[in-house]
């Protein structure tokens, strides 16, 4: 079992930066790959980026690339999601998301991993 909390969210200007944590309970973290998803009002969850559970390989979505970059640190049970020049379209929920299937598992599906938290609020002001 594994329970995830996200934090760090808030507020921002259009061209400004945010860093979302997610911070992981249990010893099995580093097993874990893990991943961010995002919901904007009346759209469905989508893929944000992932990250295996060595932090070796990476995936992002896109239209992100260049400007969210995701990475964990093991030793504190943590993955994060650094985003930069936000954009307003990227206001949405963000999603944390922990899944022990191989990392060539249909990512992009929600179906795919097996535990999520209970997300936090980036809004991006024009």
């Amino acid at each position: 079992q594994v329970q995830l909390v996200e934090s760090g969210g808030g507020l921002v200007q259009a061209g400004g930066s945010l860093r979302l944590s997610c911070a992981a309970s249990g010893r099995t973290f580093s097993t874990y790959n893990m991943a961010w998803f995002r919901q904007a009002p009346g759209k469905e969850r989508e893929f944000v980026a992932s990250i295996h559970w060595s932090g070796s390989n990476t995936r992002t979505l896109d239209s992100v690339k260049g400007r969210f970059t995701i990475s964990r640190d093991n030793a504190k049970n943590t993955v994060y999601l650094q985003m930069t020049s936000l954009k307003p379209e990227d206001t949405a929920v963000y999603y944390c998301a922990a899944g022990s299937g191989p990392w060539y598992s249909a990512y992009d599906r929600q179906a795919t991993w097996d535990y999520w938290g209970q997300g936090t609020q980036v809004t991006v002001s024009s």
